[in-house]
């Protein structure tokens, strides 16, 4: 019988994630953390510190730009997540991708989905991280939770998703991939195979 995180990878291999054209934009990887608890799936998402230059104070998934160290995308998402949260790279279990996004600060964004053990012992870089937020992927498929807006960016009227659960506003393209990420799980919770 296959576990958890394996029906997870299975599921995420029936969307081949989508490209973007790099174009101007500046390469970026992020890590959309899973890990279980109580037998559940659960995410991790930080909350930046305020002082950032881009995303001061939202709640995101650890990653940011590429260096020229590392060999691919994978490799920045995890080094990121590292530096962040103190997750080893060696201890996160490749589970997937979605598909690219690009953030309203010229980057595209590669989107890695992977699983790591709980409970954890971070090692959290407080200049970066205001808070960890960790949240039941259950309750996030609740649409009571979930709506989207309008907003004007560049002269374009562009969706915007959000999730607000337990005080914690989770919006833009974390929002976005979060959506993308519960779409694609979605027929394992109908099959009841995901809490």
């Amino acid at each position: 019988m296959m576990s958890l995180f394996e029906r997870i990878s299975a599921q995420l291999l029936d969307y081949p994630s989508k490209p973007l054209a790099r174009g101007d934009y500046r390469a970026a990887a992020v890590l959309v953390p899973l890990f279980l608890r109580d037998n559940q799936p659960w995410l991790l998402f930080t909350r930046r510190t305020e002082q950032l230059r881009n995303h001061g104070g939202e709640i995101s998934f650890p990653g940011g730009g590429v260096e020229p160290q590392d060999r691919d995308f994978w490799q920045t998402a995890l080094r990121e997540t590292e530096e962040e949260m103190g997750i080893r790279g060696a201890d996160v279990r490749r589970l997937g991708q979605l598909d690219d996004f690009y953030s309203v600060y010229d980057y595209r964004v590669k989107v890695c989905v992977g699983s790591y053990p709980a409970p954890y012992p971070y090692r959290i870089d407080e200049n970066e991280i205001a808070e960890v937020i960790e949240l039941p992927l259950a309750r996030l498929r609740d649409p009571r939770i979930y709506h989207q807006e309008d907003w004007l960016h560049q002269g374009r009227a562009l969706p915007v998703d959000f999730y607000q659960l337990d005080g914690h506003n989770i919006w833009g393209m974390t929002a976005s991939i979060l959506q993308q990420l519960l779409e694609r799980l979605a027929p394992l919770f109908r099959a009841n195979r995901v809490s």
